[in-house]
């Protein structure tokens, strides 16, 4: 990462200057901004307007669990109306049996009360259990889709979406969306509920209290909003900058090879310290906001208690018409659940807005059409010999900056094609091309005559096997890694695929050999024996075009001569394509294809390129020097 320290200030820090707060200050809103530049870090917003037509159509997820849901809004609308009962109820046996000493009544009344307890309790748990099922089935349902959506789109999305930018659309913006669904509609109506009962109840009983609650009611929902408003933004900035030190620390300790070998220890310190130290801000920030706001309101809810004792007591002790005693304790109860639910929904609100933005991202992601689509009759041939075509190609990852200018060349059916040239010449957009993971913008790609835009993927991509250059694995087995193409494969089958390529025993060697599991990304094995999996991976496929980006870059000299004899078992009968930097690996090529800055240099036989004295023969003239 750069920094903006220059090389006076770096000095004085060294010798134990402090620098002033506001250079200091200066210093560490552009490591900031340096860290979040090369994150990749976009202005997503953590809260969005609500919008009644992602709400349809969130809630249209719940159209399979109709029973679930029927059963939600009937234990909603009871729990909504069973707390109020409750609170009257206790002030009812006050004012009733415990005021007039009839001890049998009482002993009734506690029971009803004690049943109607547990009726409650038992419409809380299958709201909450229901509310759990659906939430979950909707978060399940819309990953599946998420997932099946990025499965079905085109390379150039991938090209321009961050990992981790679609890591979050699979987990916090989706975990939004769940919270939103499960809590904010039903646990909002049911406090809505409870509000409009105790209201009821509150003004049956004695209106002129009712007025008064009334009047405290918009004081304490404005004092809510205006601080809940402000401890989310202070909530959402303390997340986002706890998520930068995580994320840096995970990279540091990554990279700590590279951190000690150019001596760039200060420099990271000094960019963890003005994360943490940005973190600390925002904790203070939260902590002050959060001090003000709860003893205020509680405080504010002390005053109203005292306004509503004088008040009501008052008309307890008034000479005409005074309000039993047992009245104003009900009321009391009442009046604190009718304010509870302020606070609530205040956080509801907050999320709502946060499950709106969610809900935007996700679906976003499921409305995003992929850059092509195999046309509704795409062929898929009965063989495939295996003749590949380039004519006139043009393409580019970003509009209007060209990666391939007119790229024409003829790969015979058997034919083993290299294609060599410098960093960024090409080689592995020709592949790409070849493979059908992108369409030219100009001229085509043929295929034993056939436009590639006309082809079957999933049928050409069954007669395709590809070594990439950064050979993934993923988590399981050598064994499952290399079936992986396919998984009817027997246990002898992959032995003698091993076999084939002379690396059997390099396998074997590993501890727990074929069953060694190879850790993330394939951790767990060496450069040079991912590749060798990835070999494997490409036989046992038996593909007809065979793809080999920079194969061998990551195997020593010895196992690559090992490797030779059964490379061209590998390639023979295939047309393959080898991109490769070592051009000791294309001593067998049938044509060489020489790329520069996108264009075909020179291209044909080794031995003639050589006598040409061109492009090729530099290259080969370096390779040997």
């Amino acid at each position: 990462m750069k920094t903006r320290l220059s090389d006076g200030s770096d000095k004085s820090d060294q010798s134990g200057a402090r620098r002033s707060p506001r250079v200091a200050g200066i210093v560490e809103r552009d490591i900031l901004d340096d860290i979040r530049r090369q994150r990749g870090e976009t202005d997503d917003r953590a809260q969005a307007p609500l919008s009644f037509r992602l709400i349809r159509r969130l809630f249209g997820y719940t159209g399979p669990y109709r029973r679930q849901m029927i059963g939600l809004f009937l234990t909603v609308a009871m729990r909504g109306i069973q707390l109020p009962i409750l609170a009257w109820a206790a002030g009812a046996i006050i004012n009733g049996p415990v005021a007039r000493g009839d001890t049998r009544q009482l002993a009734w009344s506690v029971a009803a009360f004690t049943v109607f307890v547990l009726l409650t309790e038992l419409t809380f748990r299958y709201r909450i259990k229901w509310a759990l099922e659906v939430g979950e089935s909707v978060i399940h349902d819309l990953r599946s889709a998420m997932f099946r959506r990025w499965l079905g789109l085109t390379m150039g999305y991938f090209n321009r979406q961050p990992v981790g930018r679609l890591i979050s659309r699979l987990t916090g913006d989706a975990e939004n969306v769940r919270v939103g669904v499960q809590n904010v509609l039903f646990v909002s109506l049911v406090q809505i509920g409870q509000m409009l009962g105790c209201a009821v109840f509150m003004a049956l009983e004695d209106w002129r209290l009712f007025l008064l609650v009334l009047g405290i009611a918009p004081i304490i929902w404005g004092m809510n909003l205006y601080f809940r408003k402000r401890l989310s933004q202070a909530y959402r900035k303390q997340s986002d900058s706890f998520s930068r030190i995580t994320a840096t620390m995970a990279e540091s300790v990554g990279g700590i090879r590279v951190t000690q070998s150019f001596g760039r220890e200060r420099i990271n310190a000094d960019h963890f310290r003005a994360l943490a130290e940005d973190h600390a801000r925002y904790n203070f920030a939260a902590a002050r906001l959060s001090g003000t706001f709860l003893p205020l309101l509680e405080l504010n809810g002390q005053l109203f208690m005292a306004l509503l004792v004088v008040v009501g007591g008052g008309h307890v002790l008034a000479a005409e018409n005074p309000m039993p005693l047992g009245s104003m304790v009900q009321f009391f109860f009442l009046a604190g659940l009718f304010f509870s639910p302020i606070t609530v929904l205040g956080n509801m609100f907050n999320e709502a807005l946060t499950a709106m933005a969610g809900a935007e991202r996700v679906f976003a992601v499921l409305d995003t059409e992929p850059e092509w689509t195999d046309p509704p009759d795409a062929l898929a041939p009965d063989r495939l010999e295996g003749r590949v075509e380039l004519r006139d190609v043009g393409f580019s990852y970003v509009l209007g900056r060209p990666v391939l200018h007119g790229v024409s060349f003829t790969a015979e059916a058997g034919q083993c094609v290299a294609i060599v040239g410098a960093t960024g010449s090409g080689k592995s957009t020709v592949a790409g091309l070849v493979a059908k993971f992108h369409l030219p913008e100009s001229g085509a790609v043929l295929i034993d005559g056939h436009d590639t835009r006309t082809l079957s993927s999933t049928w050409l991509h069954r007669h395709l096997g590809i070594v990439p250059q950064q050979n993934h694995l993923f988590a399981g087995s050598i064994l499952e890694n290399i079936r992986i193409v396919k998984p009817g494969a027997t246990h002898e089958e992959v032995r003698a695929a091993l076999a084939a390529l002379d690396c059997l025993e390099t396998i074997e060697a590993i501890p727990q050999g074929l069953d060694a599991e190879v850790g993330e990304r394939g951790s767990g094995l060496s450069l040079g024996q991912r590749q060798l999996v990835c070999f494997a991976r490409a036989l046992i496929a038996d593909p007809r075009i065979l793809i080999l980006d920079e194969a061998t870059s990551a195997i020593d000299p010895l196992t690559e001569e090992r490797t030779q004899k059964a490379m061209r078992l590998l390639m023979a009968g295939r047309t393959s394509f080898v991109l490769a930097h070592r051009l000791s690996t294309l001593r067998h090529a049938d044509q060489v294809v020489v790329m520069g800055d996108g264009r075909v240099v020179e291209q044909g036989a080794p031995g003639d390129l050589l006598e040409r004295g061109g492009a090729f023969a530099e290259l080969w003239g370096k390779a040997v020097g």
